[in-house]
């Protein structure tokens, strides 16, 4: 339907007031999640096993965000840097599943924590080794994109989840401390989405931001990752002004931009359309500009060909919540007493973080959740929380929470969280690394 103009309002007609709309209500739902990412796929996934009418929103064609529009095709990571796994659950059940259709590659059993040099180095080039040493073989897994697509449709498909693909929330429906729902757009209309509990999984916060809750924001270096053909062993390389790692698929290399000769020196507002315009354009140029020269004179690339650039930027940061609680660097290696999950730090060794429910819980709406990268953490955990394991944590949590509270008719700030932690657990979620100090109780 064409938009008929009222009136001009402010200077120089820059404003314009357009007529009321009466916006249909599309669909209602129990549970909501609004972005197919890591963890909008394990919130709805989560939310849908234990009985809850699920719903699930994402812009693009395909689920995993990052993990697979991105080429972010690493898991970094499973364990705490001391030896102990620490991620369970839905994220162990589809690295078991890619495992087995040889989609996935990590380091088995009998050769993780160990730290002989030549096993360090052997894993190190697919990729799973970073930060300062001296190293360990940590647990953490390199898969292929595309398999865990199909491995996500599938899931949610047995899960008899709604989804929606190409479509987007616009705005938030609020009464009260209660949030009704999105208004959303799509490639046919704009209309509401009605839902009990709404978990925002968009990684930007778009939701909680578009209801106003407190949040920050953070510039970020963007990047591309991509993903190169005919590359030889010799290429592969930890270090350097490129990170090139092999992964999953014969001759095949990831080509990380971590620093180097790919780095760009203009720091974005990820949430600013036309500062990612000018870096999706930058990114682009910069990497057929460096690989061009870099395929010319570096050995084992003379016939390497670039195979894919990531349709999305690796923006891993953007708005973060401000919650019930922040969780801050005082908050490593510590417990929780409602804590639903925890996470290593894929730099550090020795370093873990129990994810508190309050961290996931909206201040101003009791029926608003957030999970993966843009829950209530600062900055400095962010580079912990914000990894697609975390993620996967997040959102198991937060969807098992909402059918919980779904089914005992009332908000998720009023769950009682043993009762969550429980339900996590037979879920086969680990809330917490052996023994440590106690914080909180």
């Amino acid at each position: 339907m064409a938009v008929i103009l009222g009136q001009p309002v402010g200077p120089n007609d820059q404003t314009l007031r357009l007529p009321a709309q009466n916006v249909p209500v599309w669909h209602r739902t129990q549970v909501l999640v609004v972005g197919g990412g890591a963890a909008g796929l394990a919130a709805a996934v989560s939310a849908a096993r234990l009985g809850a009418e699920v719903t699930l929103l994402e812009r693009n064609g395909y689920l995993g965000g990052l993990a697979t529009g991105g080429l972010v095709i690493l898991l970094l990571t499973m364990d705490d840097g001391n030896g102990n796994t620490v991620i369970g659950g839905l994220c162990r059940e589809v690295v078991e599943r890619l495992t087995a259709r040889g989609g996935a590659s990590a380091p088995p059993l009998e050769e993780r924590f160990r730290e002989e040099p030549e096993l360090v180095e052997r894993w190190a080039r697919k990729g799973l080794c970073w930060g300062k040493g001296p190293h360990h073989v940590r647990y953490s897994v390199a898969f292929d994109p595309e398999e865990l697509i199909v491995l996500a449709n599938e899931l949610v498909v047995s899960s008899k989840i709604r989804i929606l693909f190409h479509t987007q929330a616009v705005d938030s429906i609020v009464e009260g401390r209660s949030l009704k729902g999105v208004v959303v757009q799509g490639r046919s209309r704009r209309a509401a989405i009605m839902a009990d509990v709404v978990i925002d999984t968009t990684g930007d916060g778009d939701v909680f931001s578009l209801a106003g809750a407190a949040h920050e924001l953070q510039r970020v270096v963007p990047w591309l990752w991509f993903r190169m053909g005919n590359v030889e062993d010799e290429a592969i390389t930890t270090s350097g002004p490129l990170r090139i790692f092999r992964t999953v698929r014969h001759r095949e290399a990831l080509v990380v931009p971590w620093g180097g000769a790919l780095a760009l020196t203009k720091n974005i507002d990820p949430t600013d359309v036309e500062e990612l315009t000018w870096a999706e354009i930058a990114c682009r140029e910069k990497i057929h500009e460096v690989m061009r020269e870099h395929c010319k004179t570096h050995p084992g690339l003379e016939k390497a060909f670039i195979s894919q650039i990531a349709p999305q930027l690796d923006i891993t940061e953007s708005r973060r919540l401000i919650g019930r609680r922040v969780l801050t660097t005082d908050d490593a290696n510590t417990h929780f007493p409602d804590a639903i999950g925890c996470t290593g730090n894929w730099t550090k060794y020795r370093e873990f973080y129990e994810i508190p429910y309050s961290c996931l819980l909206v201040s101003e709406f009791d029926n608003l959740l957030a999970a993966g990268r843009c829950i209530s953490v600062n900055h400095a955990v962010h580079h912990a929380t914000k990894e697609i394991p975390a993620c996967f944590v997040t959102g198991e949590a937060a969807g098992a929470a909402a059918a919980l509270a779904v089914q005992q008719g009332i908000a998720p700030a009023f769950l009682e969280v043993n009762q969550l932690r429980e339900q996590l657990i037979r879920q086969g979620a680990c809330l917490a690394p052996p023994l440590g100090p106690t914080k909180g109780e």
